[in-house]
């Protein structure tokens, strides 16, 4: 995962997302020039312990980079720092999946790749191969779980919360489109009943959830098939082909000691235990309450379905904004069943009519906040719990409220909106509506439970969205009985 730290792990160049010219954003340190040396990013060390802390991880009470040896053209040092033995994070766990470790690494560069436009006499290609270095020296985290993933689903579950835990701490926007978040799977598997897995293969560079089941599922399955027949599966890195939806073969995999790891002489151990260096009392406070944690909170506080708190949950601000919405309706003097009631239309509104506005729009639930605030979206919902508006008018109302940013109450009285109760001119309605529609009545008869909301619909229609959706539904229900 790419931090969002404002420069790179070991030198002062600037850790931008855009594009900018090749080799345009380097320095002596992060091309490895001899006799420079690194100074290690403080911030990218905060923003690891805030995740270790959050996954109730080991912070241990000292840490250390080693020397990753390994030769590869966009590794301009021809060895990358990183950690092994010593990381920053030990142990965890996240939506019950257990964590090795958590470590601080810094990024390779990048090849481009260019084909010759005259290939030579027997066929092959003298294109080019060219380095950028702008992303190489990046901060980098690594997080490495036990083999407790058992299928691509499972990994998706396990990665997706992870991607949220890194938005709501600030410490990474994980963007898969822009390469700021890498998935890299091992897979192996094992006879029933034994403990011992087999030769582990790797899967890199998987770019989208769905590859990365879909990659898994895949290995899952050749392996299983390949040992069945007796053969040998061989520890290698492989790729994933999205067209032929397979992996294939790259290269062979190393084991550790073919890194040759070796502390890194020029950055000493880091003391953990120092307050002068890192006051893990600070880190500890600044961690926010973690989307799970939320979730819970929300389905025992405010009494709303598990998909609504997990669909909350997704946006730190838009949580946010619910919950001080739910904190008007709670101090408004309502009875328990209509605070329930009106929490629940609350989230309902906002999670539909408020998230669509803000897609369709294409601002921000701050900008939606700024017109509609929390007083006044749990105004809209106290109103509809009440009865005294219906799910039309209160569409219109807070479409209103969002171009205005006024209350809803005072758009109600400019626009001499009233909701429609009086059972005598509903009565009159309805008796229109079963008048035109004899067939509709008909087919409710018959079962069709769809038919009694099409004549709702067409009452509700006659009386220009304004009449009470209770007082229609009985009234209606009254005059089919009769007829």
């Amino acid at each position: 995962m790419e931090l969002n730290t404002d420069t790179k792990m070991f030198c002062r160049c600037p850790n931008v997302s855009e594009e900018k010219s090749p080799n345009q954003n380097v320095c002596p340190v992060c091309l490895g020039h001899p006799g420079t040396m690194p100074v290690a990013n403080i911030d990218a060390i905060r923003a690891i312990l805030r995740l270790g802390t959050a996954l109730s991880g080991e912070i241990p009470a000292m840490s250390q980079f080693d020397r990753k040896s390994y030769f590869y053209p966009d590794l301009p040092k021809g060895y990358q720092i990183s950690q092994y033995e010593h990381p920053f994070v030990k142990g965890g766990e996240l939506a019950g999946v257990k964590l090795r470790r958590v470590h601080l690494e810094e990024d390779a560069g990048k090849l481009m790749h260019s084909a010759s436009a005259s290939p030579s006499r027997d066929g092959s290609d003298n294109g080019e191969t060219l380095c950028d270095y702008n992303r190489a020296g990046v901060a980098l985290m690594e997080l490495v779980t036990e083999p407790d993933i058992k299928s691509g689903e499972e990994a998706v579950k396990f990665t997706k919360e992870l991607q949220l835990a890194l938005r709501y701490l600030g410490i990474s926007n994980a963007d898969m489109e822009k390469g700021e978040m890498r998935l890299e799977a091992n897979i192996s598997v094992r006879p029933e009943n034994t403990d011992k897995l087999g030769t582990k293969v790797e899967v890199k560079n998987l770019n989208s959830f769905n590859f990365m089941a879909k990659a898994i599922d895949y290995e899952i399955k050749r392996q299983t098939e390949a040992l069945e027949k007796g053969e040998r599966i061989i520890q290698e890195t492989r790729g994933w082909d999205s067209v032929k939806n397979k992996t294939f073969s790259q290269r062979s995999k190393e084991e550790a000691h073919d890194y040759r790891y070796l502390p890194e002489p020029d950055l000493p151990p880091f003391d953990l235990s120092d307050k002068s260096f890192i006051d893990l009392d600070e880190i500890r406070a600044s961690v926010p309450e973690m989307p799970w944690a939320k979730r819970e909170r929300f389905i025992s506080e405010f009494g709303i379905t598990e998909s609504a708190a997990a669909s909350f949950a997704e946006d730190r601000q838009f949580a946010e904004y619910y919950e001080e919405t739910a904190s008007e309706i709670n101090d408004e003097n309502l009875t328990e069943e209509e605070k329930k009631k009106a929490l629940t239309v609350a989230a309902n509104y906002m999670l539909a009519d408020v998230r669509g506005a803000i897609n369709q729009s294409g601002t921000t639930i701050a900008g939606f906040k700024e017109k509609v605030n929390p007083e006044n979206m749990a105004d809209l919902a106290i109103l509809i719990t009440k009865g005294e508006l219906s799910s039309r008018m209160a569409k219109d109302i807070l479409a209103e409220m969002r171009a205005t940013g006024l209350d809803p109450r005072d758009i109600i009285a400019e626009k001499g909106i009233t909701q429609v109760t009086d059972e005598g001119a509903i009565s009159e309605v309805i008796k229109e509506v079963l008048e035109e529609n004899p067939k509709a009545i008909e087919d409710y008869r018959k079962g069709k439970e769809n038919a009694l909301q099409f004549l709702f619909g067409k009452a509700m229609a006659k009386l220009k969205g304004q009449g009470s959706p209770e007082a229609i539904r009985k009234t209606l229900g009254e005059h089919i009985k009769q007829s």
